[in-house]
């Protein structure tokens, strides 16, 4: 399986929306914790397993994996579960979501009861799953910011267009006319303008004031 990261042609690619999530499940008096962190490197997410480490270090295994952008760099540990039963699920959990700029880490307390290979293989994809759902996901795109300059009476009009155009408007100023200020998919603004054309009778148009990175939430 391909990552879908983003490369120096702009591609998307897709990062934990929240810095950290955390969630916990039993499984056979086994009590898993799996925690998600968004990491700039191999460093942080070095630093993150070793933390978890020492903090829980009466647990039973703190199996991890990791994956970064920057050198489609892609590490994991079972951390003495049997091979192949922890730490690449948790890696194929990270992948499936399109994950990068992302470690986790599945703590595991035994409960006294032997899971078995399959059991154990559920068990921490599921520790995983439940992490990136705490955390969310966010698709990184190029954005461009517009500014666009209306007069009170077409303010409404503007505003149901813009959501039509898949446009989020960040701000409204209100002085002689309304202006507001959006963020739209890079690349889209002739479409843009041209509905705003249609619905004002050509008297509203956006313009392209920066073109950024931004995030938008996904899952």
């Amino acid at each position: 399986m391909q990552l879908r990261n983003r490369d120096k042609m702009g591609k998307d690619y897709f990062v934990p929306f929240e810095p950290y999530g955390e969630d916990a499940f039993a499984e056979k008096r086994s009590k898993f914790t799996g925690r998600l962190w968004h990491v700039e490197s191999q460093e942080d997410a070095v630093a993150k397993i070793k933390e978890m480490r020492e903090k829980y270090w009466d647990a039973t295994h703190n199996c991890w994996a990791y994956i970064l952008r920057e050198g489609n760099i892609m590490r994991y540990s079972d951390d003495g579960e049997p091979q192949g039963t922890a730490g690449m699920p948790i890696l194929e959990v990270l992948r499936h979501e399109n994950l990068v700029d992302v470690c986790c880490v599945v703590t595991r307390y035994f409960g006294g009861i032997l899971l078995g290979t399959g059991g154990l293989v559920r068990a921490y994809t599921k520790g995983a799953q439940v992490a990136v759902a705490a955390a969310g996901v966010q698709q990184m795109s190029m954005f461009s910011v517009l500014l666009i300059a209306c007069p009170y009476n077409l303010s409404g009009i503007v505003q149901q267009v813009l959501a039509a155009q898949d446009c989020t408007v960040e701000e409204i100023e209100y002085g002689a006319d309304v202006t507001l200020t959006a963020a739209q998919p890079a690349g889209r603004l002739e479409e843009l303008n041209q509905a705003l054309a249609n619905a004002t009778a050509g008297t509203v148009q956006a313009v392209v004031i920066e073109t950024k990175l931004m995030g938008r939430r996904v899952k």
